[in-house]
């Protein structure tokens, strides 16, 4: 938004699915629903349904497309809540769980009292880009590492003992064996 202490006409709660998007519009002034529809969870469709709009409050839960679609809103002068989910019982205790309903509790949080939704803010794309590169690496290695005890522990259970092959060079040829002693014990097991 511009900064303004004028509140928009609408306020808006979006529940963001994986394909679809549940989206509520509300009157800021009487609280009556004007629209409901859903829309299709791509940058294409939010920006052809959000850009021509005047400036709103749209409210939606923090989650996996998160990120990205507050980043679009924003980009198209809305004033973007991201609801701490966790923090709202509402949303994660509804016993009438659906993402119509959802999104419209999301609006009308948004429409009485924006600290309800105990908003949080995303980092920006260049950081998210970076902790993702982080956390890719890190689920890299927990894996290999899982899969090189695992066949340590394999050839173990055969009342093998083999030489020490530490896990950085596991993967490397050896001078001796041309393979590490572990996959070359592997090998010999099969003949």
């Amino acid at each position: 938004m511009d900064g303004s202490s004028e509140q928009p006409k609408v306020t808006a709660g979006v529940d963001i699915g994986d394909k679809y998007s549940y989206l509520c519009l509300i009157d800021t002034q009487s609280g009556e629903v004007i629209e409901e529809g859903r829309l299709r969870t791509t940058p294409e469709a939010f920006r052809r349904r959000f850009a021509s709009e005047q400036p709103m409050r749209i409210a939606i839960e923090a989650g996996t497309h998160s990120p990205w679609v507050s980043r679009l809103l924003e980009g198209c002068a809305h004033e973007v809540l991201v609801a701490n989910a966790r923090k709202l019982r509402l949303i994660y205790a509804n016993k009438r769980k659906t993402d119509e309903v959802d999104a419209e509790n999301l609006a009308r949080l948004a429409r009485l009292d924006p600290k309800l939704l105990y908003p949080l803010r995303h980092r920006g794309e260049g950081s998210q880009a970076h902790l993702a590169l982080i956390r890719s690496r890190e689920a890299l290695v927990s894996s290999r590492t899982q899969l090189v005890n695992h066949v340590r522990g394999a050839v173990k259970s055969f009342g093998a003992r083999l030489p020490k092959c530490p896990a950085r060079s596991f993967h490397k040829s050896r001078p001796r064996h041309k393979v590490c002693d572990t996959c070359a014990y592997l090998a010999w097991q099969k003949q």
